[in-house]
C-alpha cells in the first residue's frame, strides 16, 4: 500500500504540470523484497511409510514479500513542440540543457520560454538571466536572431531601433554581429538531475557536474517555439486507476486477514 501511495503521488505530480512547458514527468521504481523459502517442518526428504503416495521433496517453494520504493527518477523523453512566434522562446530538439543563473548558482532547463528583462537581459520568467558562454545575454526587442546551433546574433545595422524589426533570416542582414552562443550542457546521469521547482534542474553526485556540450552533439536550437511537457494525460489517468485498484486491493487482503485473526482469537478465547 505504501508502494502505490507513492506511485500515486507520481501520477499526482505528472497530472498537474501536463500543461506546464519543459516539465518532465516523474517514474516511481519498485524493488521487491528478498523472497522467503518455505520448508516442511520435520521433513528431511526421507520416506518413513514404505507404501502409498509421499513427496520427497522438504521444500514447498517460495513466497514474496511485497515491493518497496526504490527510485523516483525523471523520464527526459522529448515534449510537444508548440509554436508561439516569439523571439523570446526558443526549444531545444534533443537531449541537452539551457543554463540559467540564480541567486543559488546555476542551474538548468528544458523549458525556454523566456522574456526581455528590465535591464535587457534575456531571462526566464522569475527574472533569472539565460546564459551564453560568455555570460547573461543581452538583447534588444525586434533586432536578434537565434539560430539552429544556439548563436544570438543582432543586426548591427539597426542597433538601437526596437521599432525596425528586422528580417529572420540572417543571411538578408547587411551588418550582422554574433553576440554569444546559448549554454548549452549535458550530464553522464541526466535521469538523477534534482528538480528546484519552476521548471529547474540542479545537478547532483549521481548525475555528474554539467560539461558544455561539444559541436556535432548539441540539440538544434528553434527560436520561436517552446518544447511542451511530455505527460500524455490519458496514460497517467489510466495508471490512476491502477494504482487506485491495486491500493483498494491490499487494503481489502489486509481487513480480511485482521477479521480472520479478530475471530481466530474469539474462538480460543471461548474454548481455552
Amino acid at each position: 500500500m505504501r508502494a502505490q501511495q507513492f506511485r500515486l503521488d507520481a501520477v499526482a505530480n505528472n497530472l498537474a504540470n501536463v500543461d506546464t512547458d519543459g516539465y518532465k514527468k516523474d517514474v516511481a521504481a519498485f524493488k521487491a523484497f528478498p523472497e522467503l523459502l518455505i520448508r516442511r517442518q520435520e521433513d528431511d526428504g526421507v520416506y518413513h511409510i514404505p507404501f502409498g503416495s509421499a513427496d520427497a521433496a522438504p521444500i514447498v517453494g517460495k513466497m514474496g514479500m511485497g515491493v518497496e520504493l526504490n527510485e523516483l527518477y525523471t523520464n527526459f523523453e522529448q515534449g510537444k513542440a508548440k509554436e508561439t512566434q516569439s523571439d523570446f522562446d526558443v526549444m531545444l530538439d534533443g537531449k541537452g540543457f539551457l543554463a540559467v543563473a540564480t541567486p543559488y548558482g546555476e542551474r538548468y532547463t528544458r523549458n525556454g520560454s523566456f522574456v526581455l528583462g528590465k535591464e535587457g537581459f534575456l531571462e526566464t520568467k522569475e527574472g533569472y538571466p539565460v546564459l551564453g558562454e560568455n555570460g547573461p545575454i543581452r538583447v534588444k526587442d525586434n533586432n536578434f536572431l537565434i539560430d539552429k546551433d544556439g548563436g544570438v546574433w543582432i543586426n548591427a545595422a539597426y542597433p538601437d531601433d526596437p521599432e525596425i524589426m528586422v528580417s529572420r533570416d540572417k543571411n538578408e542582414w547587411e551588418d550582422k554581429l554574433l553576440l554569444d552562443t546559448l549554454k548549452l550542457v549535458e550530464f553522464d546521469l541526466d535521469r538523477y538531475l534534482e528538480k528546484q521547482g519552476s521548471s529547474l534542474y540542479r545537478e547532483s553526485d549521481t548525475s555528474g557536474p554539467a560539461m558544455i556540450m561539444e559541436e556535432g552533439r548539441r540539440p538544434k536550437v528553434i527560436q520561436g517555439f517552446i518544447e511542451g511537457s511530455n505527460v500524455d494525460p490519458v496514460v497517467e489517468m489510466i495508471q490512476m486507476i491502477e494504482v487506485n485498484r491495486a491500493y483498494e486491493a491490499n487494503q481489502k487482503v489486509i481487513q480480511t486477514e485482521e477479521t480472520a485473526l479478530g475471530t481466530l482469537i474469539n474462538q480460543v478465547a471461548k474454548f481455552g
